[in-house]
């Protein structure tokens, strides 16, 4: 039985590669090619062809691996072995995947992981304001000025952190939502306002929501979730 064809945009796009407009340019620009041949827009392809990017063959097969895990307290985002409590060898997934950028060890919640590298550049690079959700339980009610000093920006490791959302849910909880990665920047900017994180969880990075996923668990990202995904992180380049 003949395999079924698609456009070579949407292949590009499931396989995670970039989005499908994004495809639509890489194809003009002549950098795909399709046993050898270069590829046109509009073309259909199946998975059993030869598809180069820039030269690189793509994995037919599997694409470009993208999960939500939900990691609990006392795991470490590392790929290091020697640490035995670290989130490759928690999640044992059938492939190699690593981390998109780290959650401390005692904080919970969501964290992408993934086995292509360009993508995690991609996403972290932190000038393009990629949003990250937390939901944070302190030791003492939280108030308003609190609230007000968190949104305006706090002095942690040397800098002004950037304006920010953040809203009281909670007599001692509050989310905050970031566009920057400063080492356990949540922990710090509250300790210098005399708060004491207890709980901290991520339930969100860009259009990547936690939602329902049990702590411990992972699913894979839908093609939908996917697809946004990279539209949003399209003008990420160096």
């Amino acid at each position: 039985m003949e395999q079924e064809k698609i456009r070579i945009n949407k292949f590009l796009s499931d396989s995670g590669f970039c989005s499908r407009r994004e495809a639509d340019r890489v194809i003009a620009e002549g950098r795909v090619t399709v046993d050898g041949i270069a590829a046109t827009t509009g073309m259909r392809v199946s998975d059993g062809q030869d598809i180069h990017v820039d030269g690189k063959r793509l994995n037919n097969d599997a694409g470009t691996i993208l999960i939500a895990v939900n990691k609990p307290k006392g795991i470490v985002c590392t790929t290091e072995s020697s640490e035995k409590d670290n989130i490759v060898d928690f999640i044992n997934f059938r492939e190699r995947v690593y981390p998109i950028g780290r959650l401390d060890k005692d904080s919970e919640g969501l964290i992408l992981m993934t086995n292509n590298g360009d993508l995690v550049n991609r996403m972290m690079r932190s000038r393009y304001g990629h949003e990250k959700e937390y939901v944070v339980t302190v030791h003492k009610p939280v108030t308003k000025t609190f609230i007000e000093k968190m949104r305006s920006g706090v002095p942690i490791l040397g800098t002004m952190t950037k304006e920010c959302f953040a809203e009281r849910i909670g007599n001692k909880k509050f989310k905050i939502v970031l566009t920057q990665g400063l080492n356990r920047q949540i922990r710090r900017m509250c300790q210098h306002l005399g708060f004491e994180v207890t709980s901290l969880k991520r339930v969100r990075i860009l259009n990547i929501e936690l939602g329902n996923l049990k702590e411990g668990e992972y699913r894979n990202l839908s093609k939908e979730e996917r697809r946004t995904l990279f539209d949003l992180i399209k003008d990420s380049k160096e």
